[in-house]
């Protein structure tokens, strides 16, 4: 009981005093170590860089290199402009390009922030020239891009696969039905919006341009054909796939389209390079939390807690599933995945879940607590992209975080929604 206390004491208290969640992090292990009488610089040390020496983590920094150059040389605006091109049209037209680019923009970058921010940016002036509700556009492009970490390639899969010790291929695939489930959850919530506001319609793009446009993407629209079949066939790992993303992203950028000049790839890579340290050192932070939650035998403490659950799968789920959601409202999701995935995951084992199932449902509902508050990461993209107070994007966000809560329900309800398409797909 102590320890947990000690746990959440400094855990929390770091990060209420505004300290960065990394530091935060070092100091629970510190204070961990104290309490435990085993305090050990090179122990310290040593358990910070085992955090960031691992080889599937190569794929983090790929993944991140490949989204800032879909954005950088324009494969993210073509992308778009093929969506606005065949769904443009109807009432409210600008939420199902929305939408739908969201879902082709997720199945390449798997990261939240790099595709909200793509769409914000490209979308969002686009919505107040039409006069759409600031609150419920900047709350449908939020929503929209927490799809990104759901369907492969997902940079956040990759994470809880290596903490967790749990198949990443197996959890890449998992995402993909859900991940368009997502999709269509959306575009019933945007409807319900688009008729109750008499939202403006596009003209209708004639066919000409349609496939003009269709053939401007085809570039782009290749690389989750290429990561997904490779993944598939087995020519190469998820860590392979994201090297390949990378260098297929920077080809058709520099060579095919030709919008990516020599001066603004440095800036690519500088910027891909100071958020790959963000995670890493996240990473790192984590191991020594969690090494030391191992030593004090937290998650047996925890197995206790739920004890009374475990003959219950669905019920163990369900009360799993609510401790995260609130975990999210305060945490973002790779801490929240470093730090409580190696507890949860065997808790799941012992009630008898199956891994992978259990690793998609935790980044499902992490992914939720991305829009919400106070935290809310990727609102406060959008945010600062639209110039929006963030209450703003707060109330428009409520009807797509509840259609997004019900579709939670739904799959702890009905997990064959997930595991199903997975044993066909491997």
């Amino acid at each position: 009981m102590i320890v947990t206390l000690i746990f959440l004491a400094v855990l929390i208290g770091g990060m209420v005093i505004g300290m960065p969640i990394a530091h935060a992090l070092v100091l629970t292990g510190v204070a961990l170590m104290w309490h435990l009488d085993f305090f050990d610089t090179q122990l310290l040390a040593q358990n910070l860089q085992a955090g960031f020496d691992n080889f599937p983590l190569l794929a983090v920094p790929f993944f991140i290199l490949a989204g800032e150059l879909m954005n950088a040389g324009g494969l993210s605006r073509r992308i778009i402009d093929l969506a606005g091109a065949f769904v443009g049209h109807i009432r409210g037209g600008l939420g199902y390009v929305a939408i739908g680019a969201a879902v082709l923009l997720a199945s390449m970058s798997g990261s939240a922030i790099a595709d909200t921010a793509a769409l914000a940016t490209i979308l969002l002036p686009m919505m107040r020239e039409n006069k759409y509700p600031d609150s419920y556009g900047a709350g449908l492009l939020a929503s929209g891009g927490i799809i990104a970490p759901i369907i492969p390639p997902s940079m956040p899969f990759v994470i809880y696969g290596v903490t967790t010790n749990t198949s990443i291929s197996k959890l890449f695939l998992s995402g993909v039905v859900p991940g368009l489930i997502m999709g269509v959850f959306l575009i019933f919530a945007w409807w319900f919006i688009a008729r109750k506001y008499q939202l403006a319609q596009g003209p209708r793009v004639p066919w000409g341009q349609r496939l003009k446009a269709l053939g401007q993407s085809f570039w782009a629209m290749m690389m989750p054909v290429i990561i997904l079949g490779g993944l598939r066939g087995g020519i190469f790992t998820p860590t392979e796939a994201a090297v390949v993303a990378a260098v297929y992203a920077l080809a058709v950028s520099m060579l095919v389209y030709r919008e990516l000049s020599w001066g603004r790839l440095y800036q690519v890579f500088l910027g891909a390079a100071k958020t790959t340290a963000v995670v890493m050192f996240l990473c790192g932070a984590a191991t020594v939390t969690a090494y030391m939650i191992t030593l004090a035998d937290l998650p047996n403490l925890l197995a206790g807690t739920f004890a009374g659950v475990l003959g219950s799968p669905m019920l163990f789920m369900a009360l799993m599933m609510l401790f995260l959601l609130v975990v999210g409202t305060a945490m973002d999701l790779t801490p929240t995945i470093l730090i409580f995935g190696p507890v949860c995951a065997p808790l799941a084992a012992k009630a008898g879940i199956d891994p992978v199932y259990f690793g998609f449902m935790f980044i499902y509902v992490g992914c939720i607590g991305l829009i919400t508050p106070p935290v809310g990461t990727v609102q406060n993209v959008v945010a600062g992209v639209g110039r929006l107070r963030m209450e703003v994007v707060i109330r428009g966000t409520t009807p797509f975080l509840l259609a997004y809560v019900l579709l939670a329900l739904l799959l702890i309800m009905f997990p064959q929604i997930v595991t199903t398409p997975l044993r066909w797909m491997t």
